[in-house]
């Protein structure tokens, strides 16, 4: 991964680096308008003929000559253009006419042999500087051509997470050496930056582009000489397509948001409606059996009644604290206190949650067991929550055994203790052991004594804000373990 990155920075810095030559092409083919080129050319020309003209006293051929300026108009026509060459052309056929062809120092032509080779060599020139440049435009071309699509797939294949509008910016910027770049769109029926890299680009910026829906891309800094218009256009339209995948992706990512509330919310109503309905009926017909002026009950009957709704009531209470402790897990404002706090004392508090169930729990917690660090509110629910689960899947004839014993890891040195939960009731499969910490899940329940479904979300939720990771496991012999690893409490320093 790192080499991927490494290689493609190096890629982008070589397409940046490609893109300015060829600007400097562009540049370089303009300049033979310019007086200074026309001079140095001029004096290029004088140099050589200068230098044939002494190596012609010396025997050098016409035709050796006349290839000796076709090679300097075959090199101003690949560096200056086809305009120049052209110009060169004339003038070196002039010259050769007027130093190298009897007579000399005059433009008459007595040989036809002479005629037909500075015609030729006229016609020969004239093509050779119109294949140079031609071939000259086509390279740049085509290297301007690759390199454009080597930027272009770079930012088409850069992933959503990694925000490719943003890549497309940065690419703009530093491909032309500006200060800032922005994509501008029309928001609320004014055009408004949607994404800026850099600084903030002016009124009039230096670079601009439109994509075919609207959007502007623009980018300010240094002045920049003939900027390809067509590639800004193509930069403009993959900014564009980048800022739409983008709004699509965050569109797409708040639905699946909205989908889970409703999923949510449907269970919730669905939950919360079957299991408030069971106590109030229960207290309903509790009050109003107590409340009929006809009816004389004993007071053995009045209890037992009065039993029925004290524990709808609770019921509904366990229900309303349930469904707040999910609601600030969800909203991410758990409180936690972390102290030192017996684990055996946090035990003994939750274990009188746990109704009559309790008398068929097992604790084997030592009370010299060093002190965890924990929050003990969270850590009683958390307890209580495990073991009322366990109560509800395991047989009649079987309890739920709660030990706790100290531990450290190879990867954790410091010692932790391991507070397990055990039950001998059917066990989950593999594939539910993460499942049934979701809100809302009763697997394999048809009981309508349940709860619905937020002990264990609650377990986790609370043990995860305490640092203390909560996994399930498999029974030997049939069931489900549930495991606390709790930190324990700082050694107070030694007293001076």
């Amino acid at each position: 991964m790192v080499g991927q990155r490494a290689g493609g920075a190096r890629a982008g810095a070589g397409a940046r680096r490609g893109l300015r030559s060829t600007a400097g092409l562009r540049h370089a083919a303009g300049l033979p308008r310019t007086a200074g080129l026309l001079c140095a050319v001029a004096a290029g020309l004088a140099l050589l003929t200068w230098g044939l003209a002494a190596a012609s006293r010396d025997g050098l051929s016409l035709a050796s000559v006349v290839l000796l300026y076709l090679t300097a108009v075959v090199l101003v026509a690949a560096t200056c253009g086809v305009r120049l060459a052209l110009a060169t052309a004339l003038a070196s056929d002039v010259l050769v006419n007027f130093y190298f062809v009897h007579p000399v120092h005059t433009l008459v032509v007595d040989d036809r042999d002479a005629v037909i080779t500075l015609a030729v060599y006229v016609a020969v020139a004239v093509t050779v500087s119109v294949a140079v440049d031609l071939a000259s435009r086509l390279r740049v071309t085509a290297a301007r051509s690759g390199l454009e699509a080597a930027l272009l797939a770079r930012i088409t294949e850069a992933p959503l997470e990694g925000g490719p509008l943003r890549a497309v910016l940065e690419q703009v910027r530093a491909t032309y050496g500006m200060t800032g770049a922005a994509l501008l769109a029309e928001v609320d029926g004014r055009e408004q930056a949607v994404a800026v890299v850099g600084e903030t680009p002016g009124a009039e910026p230096v670079l601009s582009a439109t994509a075919d829906d609207g959007v502007r891309l623009v980018a300010d800094g240094p002045p920049v000489m003939a900027p390809d218009q067509r590639f800004l256009t193509l930069l403009a339209t993959a900014a564009a397509r980048a800022w739409h995948a983008e709004q699509l992706a965050a569109q797409a990512a708040r639905a699946r948001e909205l989908a889970e509330i409703d999923r949510l919310r449907a269970a919730l109503l669905q939950a919360v409606g079957h299991d408030l309905r069971t106590p109030l009926a229960g207290i309903k017909a509790g009050v109003s059996l107590l409340l009929e002026p006809d009816l004389r009950i004993g007071e053995e009957q009045q209890r037992e009644v009065l039993e029925t709704v004290d524990a709808g009531v609770e019921r509904m209470s366990d229900l309303v604290e349930n469904l707040l402790a999910l609601g600030r897990l969800q909203a991410g404002v758990v409180s936690v206190s972390p102290q030192a706090v017996p684990l055996d004392s946090v035990v003994a508090a939750a274990l009188l949650h746990c109704g009559d169930g309790g008398h068929r729990v097992e604790v084997q917690v030592p009370e010299d067991l060093t002190p965890v660090w924990a929050d003990p509110g969270l850590l009683e629910r958390v307890i209580a929550n495990l073991v009322d689960n366990a109560l509800h899947h395991c047989p009649e004839d079987t309890g739920v055994e709660v030990r706790a014993v100290p531990s450290a890891g190879a990867s954790t040195p410091e010692q932790r203790v391991l507070l397990t939960i055990t039950d001998h009731g059917p066990g989950i499969p593999d594939a539910d052991l993460d499942r049934v910490f979701a809100p809302f899940q009763r697997l394999h329940d048809r009981s309508t004594h349940q709860g619905p479904g937020l002990g264990l979300a609650i377990a986790r939720g609370f043990s995860e804000a305490m640092h203390a990771p909560l996994t399930p496991a498999h029974t030997p012999g049939g069931g489900l373990t549930m495991t606390i690893d709790l930190p324990t409490a700082p050694t107070p320093p030694a007293a001076p």
